[in-house]
């Protein structure tokens, strides 16, 4: 009997393009024969219908969307008791697809639900951010603090591009219209710093905004979170970086620092901007200046794609 699996899908991802793709999907369901939709209709929803999906006994979650969708289920999945917590799935429809990326999945619809039907799903690390309100999200594949966030925020108010050029355009306008860094303490379970700081990515996986390789040696599994901050630079410097960033060449920069944590604690004299997996958790009127960011080992089964000794 194949797994009891429940499907979330976000209509609305990829700019209201998953809707099609996901239509196209129908055959493999059917084929499946053990597997239901449900659809998302406002911002939370798909956390909603995760934990309700425990609650009733499914065995596998599939978010079928872009990295936004995928937080949201995972946020869900995680208020299940671990006993009863279904597997997780993902289909690629949305418009960066990070971590798919680091899930090596693959870029077809079709080929990652038959992949998420059918395959098996190994244990990988999430992690858990807290605010200095308290408030909690788990995180699996990126958190971007100052330049990186503010990038978030404008690609949400471009309607014409999508996929990378979005966030491209988005990286552009921040360069010119959002250029302030913020002084930042910064303290791991190894080291600790200050500095005058435009960009901090702490990262589960290798890539955000749809291809910029931030921490190309982060893996979803091997226990631990990498860090990759830049200090305070020119414009043209920023602009150089940029293509170092997208081919994961940045850390050969004096500006770049680099590294991994278990644990990490930070705060900010300037009101924090900041993204979790491309979501945005604080905006423009922020007035947040502290958070922690831990690692949360083997804590959710996802379905991945080939290692590269299986192709």
């Amino acid at each position: 009997m194949p797994r009891k699996a429940k499907l979330i899908l976000n209509p609305m991802a990829d700019m209201g393009r998953a809707w099609t793709a996901a239509r196209d999907l129908r055959p493999i369901v059917t084929e499946y024969g053990n597997a239901d939709w449900s659809g998302t209709v406002y911002p939370g929803h798909a956390t909603e219908l995760a934990r309700q999906a425990g609650e009733q006994g499914y065995d596998l979650v599939v978010a079928l969307g872009g990295d936004g969708t995928v937080h949201e289920v995972v946020n869900g999945l995680m208020q299940v008791p671990e006993e009863k917590r279904p597997e997780l799935g993902v289909v690629p429809i949305g418009s960066g697809n990070d971590f798919a990326h680091a899930l090596s999945l693959p870029d077809s619809p079709n080929q990652a639900l038959a992949l998420a039907l059918h395959r098996e799903a190994s244990p990988i690390d999430l992690g858990l951010l807290t605010d200095e309100n308290g408030r909690q999200e788990y995180v699996d594949n990126t958190i971007g603090i100052g330049f990186d966030a503010v990038v978030t925020i404008r690609s949400h108010r471009l309607p014409v591009v999508r996929g990378f050029l979005m966030y491209l355009t988005a990286v552009i306008q921040t360069i010119m219209l959002n250029f302030d860094p913020a002084q930042l303490h910064i303290e791991t379970d190894q080291e600790s710093w200050d500095l005058s700081t435009l960009m901090l990515a702490l990262c589960n996986g290798p890539r955000e905004g749809g291809g910029f390789q931030v921490a190309p040696e982060a893996r979803v599994d091997d226990g631990l979170l990498h860090y990759t901050t830049i200090q305070k630079v020119s414009r043209p410097m920023m602009f150089r970086l940029i293509p170092e960033v997208m081919n994961g060449t940045h850390g050969r920069f004096d500006a770049v620092r680099m590294g991994t944590f278990r644990k990490l604690t930070l705060t900010s004299d300037k009101p924090l901007y900041i993204h979790t997996d491309g979501e945005i958790y604080t905006s423009f009127g922020s007035n947040l200046h502290g958070l922690s960011f831990e690692i949360v080992p083997n804590a959710l089964k996802v379905v991945r794609g080939p290692v590269d000794s299986e192709q």
